[in-house]
């Protein structure tokens, strides 16, 4: 089976839990009504986004693997045979949270845990005071639908992230993601930006991009939604604006073959150069620094 159909949900999430949880049910149902069959949540979909402040008491809201928000999950995956992505705040141990994602596969079992790995802190996006880095590297799930691999939000923004979900076999790329204003840059909207930075992942590496994210004002952040899934080659193949909704869009994964025997990208790394990826800083080569001390003593002429 080739051809998969893909679901999307981009919800407001309200302050009670209970309500954002029965109205993505409800999202659910809807998707499967119009024949998805892998349908991707938005990140920690059952709350609001709780990390515009710093709070000790936002620790409550974090949940065990075992809990029974994830274990309604499951049995809805499994009711409605689809692959489910429940993006959740997961408590790991005493003191140890991670900003997570389970997969449950279309009988209802969870085939793993992905672990948000990269953590950002800036205005109103205080995640480090909240999250461990993730510990569970980039793992791909073998679906009843799909090979699928998935980056929770700030992931998305890094090709390395997508590089390794494809080179491990991933033919979709989920990103479960809550992105909006940027409090110390109210003139700036990121929403252009991060569309062609997720779809583009899809051209470098010949895969399927499905990006869901939330939407409208929740307390001083506004976030302006913008759901798409998008081809191999990057093109936008459905999308949302800044409304509540869901997509459905069927795919062919037979492209994903067809577009590597063009754009032959995997072929021709050099992974023999890529050495400086792995250092934090990137130290100077010695041409730069000839070229920098002939200037210098140019200058001093």
């Amino acid at each position: 089976m080739s051809k998969v159909k893909v679901g999307l949900i981009q919800i407001h999430c309200g302050e009670y839990i209970e309500e954002n949880i029965q109205k993505t049910i409800e999202k659910i149902k809807e998707t499967v009504h119009k024949g998805a069959q892998i349908v991707c949540l938005q990140e920690l979909f059952s709350s609001q986004y709780f990390p515009q402040t710093v709070n000790v008491e936002n620790y409550d809201l974090a949940e065990d693997v075992d809990s029974g928000t994830l274990a309604e999950m499951g049995e809805l995956a499994k009711k409605l045979g689809i692959v489910l992505i429940v993006p959740f705040y997961e408590r790991a141990g005493a003191g140890i949270y991670f900003n997570s994602a389970a997969v449950f596969d279309a009988d209802g079992e969870c085939l793993g845990i992905t672990r948000k790995n990269h953590i950002p802190d800036g205005p109103q996006y205080h995640e480090k005071y909240y999250f461990v880095p993730g510990n569970t590297g980039y793992p791909v799930y073998e679906t009843a639908y799909g090979k699928i691999g998935i980056g929770i939000c700030w992931d998305e923004w890094f090709p390395e992230v997508a590089r390794i979900l494809s080179l491990q076999g991933a033919e979709i790329l989920f990103y479960p993601s809550a992105i909006g204003s940027e409090p110390d840059h109210p003139e700036l909207s990121t929403r252009s930006s991060w569309e062609k930075a997720i779809s583009a992942h899809g051209i470098s590496n010949g895969v399927f991009v499905a990006a869901t994210n939330r939407v409208g004002q929740e307390k001083d952040m506004n976030f302006y939604g913008g759901s798409f899934i998008s081809d191999t080659l990057g093109n936008i193949l459905a999308s949302l604006d800044d409304e509540e909704g869901i997509i459905v869009q069927e795919i062919d994964l037979k492209e994903i073959e067809n577009t590597r025997k063009i754009l032959q990208f995997f072929r021709d790394r050099r992974v023999d150069t890529y050495a400086p990826l792995l250092q934090k800083e990137m130290l100077p080569t010695p041409s730069t620094v000839k070229k920098r001390t002939n200037k210098a003593l140019l200058a001093n002429e």
